[in-house]
């Protein structure tokens, strides 16, 4: 009985290092979203960008996105700028200060 519980422990324990072994992690494969947006500004299509760059078409799609959003926000804020409301700048640190009034 001994022999077979130390069998299946290291069965499933030499299981585990082979999953572990071949598992990905999630950072691995990171989409350049600017090499994206620069296909979609020349006029490609969704499946041949992502064939092109070896990512998948939800990747592009999420990078459209991306930029859509880059946009509106950029634009909002330009908005803000012209019409007074800017944001204020964050103050000067103490040693930038004193730095200048010596």
């Amino acid at each position: 009985m001994k022999k077979f519980a130390l069998v299946v422990a290291s069965a499933m324990l030499a299981t585990t290092v082979a999953f572990a072994t071949n598992a990905r992690p999630a950072f691995a494969n990171k989409v350049d979203c600017d090499a994206v947006m620069n296909e979609v500004n020349s006029g490609k299509h969704n499946k041949d960008i992502a064939a092109d760059l070896n990512i998948s078409t939800t990747s592009v799609y999420r990078c459209k996105k991306k930029a859509k959003l880059a946009a509106k926000a950029a634009t909002k804020s330009l908005a803000h700028t012209k019409s007074g409301r800017e944001v204020p700048a964050a103050p000067a640190p103490a040693a930038a200060a004193s730095a200048t009034t010596k």
